[in-house]
C-alpha cells in the first residue's frame, strides 16, 4: 500500500483499513488528510469493502486547515477552496464506491468528522463515542454533506436540534435515534468493525454496490421512479455471476461462496 502523511492504510484480506492517524490532534484532518483518503479509495486494487477509524482515542475532531481558514486574509474564500477542493470530492467519492463502507468510532466524530463516519453504510460506535455538529458554536454552518445527510438519518427535528444546538449526541442516544448501526464496548470496536467488514467483504459485492446507489437515486427520486431503477438494477444483478452461485446454493441447502463478481 502507499505510504500516506495523515492516514495508514492497510490490506486485511479482502478489506482496505483506512485509519485517520493524527493523534496528538485527536485526528483533526486538514484538506491533505482528506485527499488521501481520495487518493487511497481511487484504487481499490480487488479490496471488496472499506473500514474507515481512528487512531488513538478520537474518531476525528473535524476539519483543521493548519489555521489558514481562520488565520488568512480572507478566510472564506479559504474555506470554501478547502471544501471544495479536498472535503467534498472526497465524501462524494466515498458514496460513489461499488463496496461497502464501514466506519469504527470511539471519541468524538466532530464536524467533517461527523460527516465522515456518518456516510459510511454502517456505523459502529464505542461507548466513548460521540457526534458533534459543533458550527453554530463558531458562527458557521454545517458542512461535508451533513445538512442533507442528517435529516435523512433522523429526520428534521432531531438533525435541526444536532445544527443550531451544537451539543454533543453520545453514542447510545445516536443508536436510539437512528443515527448509527450499533454501540459497543471501547476494547471490542476494532474487533467487530473488522469482523463486520470482512463479512461484507465476502458478500455479493456488485449486489452491494447496486444498493449504495439505488438508495441514493432513491433520495432523489419519486415512488414509480425508484420501482423502475430497482427493476433495472435487478436485471443487471440476475446476470451476475453472484445471483447464479446465490440460487444454486438455495435450491442446494448451502451457504452460497459470493466472489464478487
Amino acid at each position: 500500500m502507499a505510504d500516506y502523511d495523515h492516514i495508514l492504510a492497510d490490506r486485511r484480506g479482502d478489506v482496505l483499513v483506512l485509519t485517520l492517524n493524527r493523534p496528538d490532534r485527536l485526528n483533526a484532518a486538514p484538506p491533505a488528510m482528506f485527499a488521501e483518503i481520495a487518493a487511497a479509495i481511487a484504487n481499490l486494487d480487488g479490496a471488496r469493502a472499506v473500514l474507515v477509524t481512528g487512531a488513538g482515542r478520537a474518531f476525528c475532531s473535524g476539519a483543521d486547515v493548519g489555521g489558514g481558514a481562520l488565520g488568512s486574509d480572507n478566510p472564506g474564500e479559504t474555506t470554501h477552496r478547502a471544501l471544495s477542493r479536498s472535503y467534498n470530492p472526497t465524501m462524494a467519492a466515498l458514496a460513489d464506491l461499488d463496496v461497502p463502507v464501514v466506519s469504527a468510532v470511539r471519541g468524538p466524530a466532530a464536524g467533517i468528522g461527523c460527516s465522515l463516519a456518518l456516510a459510511a453504510d454502517f456505523c459502529l460506535a464505542s461507548e466513548t463515542a460521540y457526534f458533534l455538529q459543533a458550527f453554530v458554536n463558531i458562527g458557521l454552518v454545517p458542512d461535508g454533506g451533513a445538512s442533507w445527510m442528517l435529516p435523512r438519518l433522523i429526520g428534521k427535528a432531531r438533525a435541526i436540534e444536532m445544527m443550531m444546538l451544537g451539543e454533543k449526541v453520545p453514542a447510545a442516544k445516536a443508536l436510539d435515534w437512528g443515527m448509527i448501526h450499533r454501540v459497543v464496548a471501547d476494547d471490542a470496536l476494532d474487533g467487530e468493525a473488522l469482523a463486520l467488514a470482512e463479512r461484507l467483504a465476502a458478500g455479493p459485492t456488485r449486489a452491494y454496490g447496486a444498493i449504495r446507489r439505488q438508495l441514493r437515486a432513491a433520495y432523489e427520486s419519486d415512488y414509480v421512479a425508484a420501482m423502475a431503477h430497482e427493476a433495472d438494477n435487478q436485471r443487471a444483478m440476475r446476470q451476475t455471476r453472484d445471483s447464479h452461485e446465490g440460487g444454486r446454493a438455495f435450491l442446494e441447502k448451502r451457504k452460497a461462496v459470493f466472489k464478487g463478481e
